[in-house]
């Protein structure tokens, strides 16, 4: 590896915090639009597709089919991470994040076309599958990018808060998504599963129109800027990741993991078990996730300014703390049956373990150099993706070996609150110490 003839940190002195956030808006918009387009189908995988396109007499065999699907995405998202880091790190983070976008929104697009198992038979849950996969490589790229860029962007002191803005995007997402499937959710049954659950996925096109028009204006970071014109660009990038950072990986892995999977646990199983097991209205569960996104907005900016103030390592650590610790409360508060308990429950349980999503970016991207960054953090955060893509499908699978019962779900979400925070304590300790982040 060539020495860089430059320091990250005087580059960040120079900086000014107007351009950091427009780009840390542009980075935001398209992660908006990335976890639309994911939580779609999680949503759909939980309502629509264990029914349309998944056939089977027993329900909680076509739920667990229809999750698999889900992980099938979640697969993907690594190699995706591979191929879209190794073009950020070599051609820049503007045009790859370019690529990624519009491949998202056209896919999520066309799976609101493709015709139901009874329309084309097999071939349905194949393409369906053939889609999802092909998301999850686009969506593999899309989030590494998106952070690297708004963090190189930031001025000194302040990665935290501008790391923290492109994870908006997640609760912007889910409430473009949910609230969707909300409100075609208030249409007739026929008309719900005839064609009325397609119209949220139809808006990816437009939405993709005006994720491009926004991002077409976003400045390439400086610190590619300064490589390219040093000509110190990783040749292989991921071979040089895979041989000089293995530990970086594994730590961000479990550093991302609450945020991601736990997430899904509380989101995408809960409404699965919601209307399946409790008996309770999709439409509820759906509302539930719309409240707990609105939480989500106000602790991922909180997040990030005390991410600044105490350091990112110490808020993730004290978030996956309390999410463990509310595990049991969580999911006792779902097992009630009271629509307010209900929606409270899911709105606590995503708060708290979106206090570790908020400064994810930060410890992510202190893990890696800049000439390896797109794709050490692609690679570490999509690996806890491909993890979390299978937590609906397990928790699913230890609800059917406990005879239904709901405490295994709230042990799994125990495990993972504490594998992060065992990233979150080591991740300071395998940063790199140039960079000035507090950690």
């Amino acid at each position: 590896m060539s020495v860089a003839t430059f320091n990250e940190a005087d580059i960040a002195q120079q900086l000014d915090a107007g351009t950091a956030r427009k780009v840390a808006v542009s980075a935001m918009v398209g992660t908006a639009l990335e976890w639309y387009d994911f939580f779609l189908f999680s949503t759909a995988a939980a309502l629509v597709f264990n029914k349309q396109y998944f056939v089977s007499h027993d329900p909680l065999v076509a739920t667990l089919a229809s999750f698999g699907t889900l992980a099938v995405g979640f697969v993907a998202r690594p190699i995706g991470g591979l191929i879209f880091g190794h073009m950020g790190d070599r051609l820049g983070r503007r045009r790859t994040l370019m690529i990624t976008i519009v491949g998202i929104g056209a896919i999520t697009g066309i799976i609101g076309l493709l015709p139901t198992y009874a329309g084309i038979g097999i071939a349905a849950p194949v393409a369906l599958i053939v889609l999802r996969l092909l998301q999850g490589l686009a969506v593999g790229g899309e989030w590494g990018g998106a952070v690297t860029i708004a963090v190189e962007h930031a001025p000194a002191g302040r990665r935290a808060r501008f790391a923290a803005m492109p994870q908006l995007g997640s609760p912007i997402g889910t409430l473009m998504s949910s609230g969707g499937f909300f409100l075609v959710s208030l249409m007739s049954k026929d008309s719900f599963d005839a064609w009325g659950w397609r119209i949220p996925f139809l808006l990816a096109f437009p939405l993709l129109l005006v994720a491009v028009l926004i991002r077409r204006h976003m400045e390439e970071s400086p610190m590619f800027r300064k490589l390219a014109e040093a000509e110190e660009m990783a040749h292989a990038p991921i071979k040089e990741v895979v041989a000089t950072s293995p530990w970086q990986i594994v730590v961000g892995l479990c550093t991302a993991l609450l945020g991601i999977g736990g997430f899904y646990l509380v989101t995408t199983f809960v409404i699965s078990y919601g209307t399946t097991v409790l008996g309770l209205s999709s439409r509820l569960m759906l509302l539930g996730t719309l409240v707990a996104a609105l939480f989500e907005i106000g602790v991922i900016i909180t997040g990030g300014r005390l991410g600044e103030r105490f350091g990112a390592s110490r808020v993730a650590v004290a978030g996956a703390l309390a999410s463990a610790a509310l595990a049991f409360p969580v999911f006792l508060g779902i097992q009630t049956r009271i629509p307010v308990v209900v929606v409270l429950s899911m709105a606590l349980g995503v708060a708290v373990l979106s206090y570790p999503y908020s400064v994810s970016g930060t410890l992510l991207t202190g893990l890696f150099p800049a000439k390896l960054r797109y794709t050490g953090v692609a690679l570490s955060s999509n690996l806890a993706g491909v993890v979390s893509g299978f937590v609906p499908m397990i928790a699913t699978a230890l609800l059917a070996a406990s005879g239904k019962q709901w405490w295994p779900a709230a042990v799994f979400l125990m495990v993972i609150s504490l594998i992060t925070v065992i990233g979150s304590v080591i991740a300071p300790r395998v940063s790199i110490p140039e960079l000035g982040i507090r950690h």
